[in-house]
């Protein structure tokens, strides 16, 4: 029953994103599933010691990328918390797993503050932000949709709508796969745990 209810919360959030893009839900969906287009590129952004970060950077490694914002009020810290608890399960072997998280709203979430926010779900969790243009094209290079919506009058009194998969990418940047909100630390450590075995050559 969980299980459906995360893909009925998959196809909605990509029906309501649909409605901002060209692109059709079933059409992202099959991008996603069957890797129909390239997923995952180059991004310049900066950490949360304002360092900055390019793909290039995790080379050798698998990541779990995940787009949010840091005043997302359910979503977000619940995925963020099972990747943490995913990397805890993992144990030593997490050490060959990098987590990021872009944030999709660059305004408020500057550098010092992802530095306050991402120690909160795990030490190795790395929160990278930028300029409007390099989040947009990273979002563009991952398929995610996101549009600021107001909810009051003030500059500050809006929330991003946005599509919340956790994007796993293979050791060489390459998409391996995606889980859908609301996926449990188990089954993320279930499918990440036979990727971390390197192969021969």
């Amino acid at each position: 029953m969980r299980l459906a209810s995360a893909w009925l919360y998959v196809m909605l959030t990509l029906a309501c994103a649909a409605a901002a893009q060209a692109r059709s839900a079933a059409e992202t969906m099959d991008i996603l599933m069957w890797n129909r287009e390239p997923v995952g590129g180059p991004f310049q952004l900066i950490d949360q010691t304002g360092k900055p970060r390019s793909e290039g950077d995790f080379r050798g490694r698998l990541m779990l990328v995940y787009f949010g914002f840091t005043h997302c009020p359910d979503v977000c810290p619940t995925d963020l918390m099972a990747i943490g608890q995913a990397l805890e399960q993992l144990g030593p072997d997490a050490e060959a797993v990098q987590p990021v998280f872009i944030t999709l709203d660059p305004e408020r979430d500057t550098a010092e503050h992802l530095a306050e926010y991402v120690p909160l779900f795990h030490p190795r969790l790395l929160g990278l932000t930028g300029s409007s243009e390099a989040i947009g094209a990273a979002a563009e290079a991952y398929k995610v949709y996101f549009a600021r919506i107001p909810i009051g009058k003030g500059a500050n009194d809006y929330t991003v709508d946005h599509t919340s998969f956790i994007y796993l990418m293979d050791r060489d940047g390459k998409y391996l796969g995606f889980f859908p909100p609301g996926t449990s630390a188990e089954r993320m450590v279930e499918i990440i745990r036979p990727r971390l075995a390197v192969p021969t050559r």
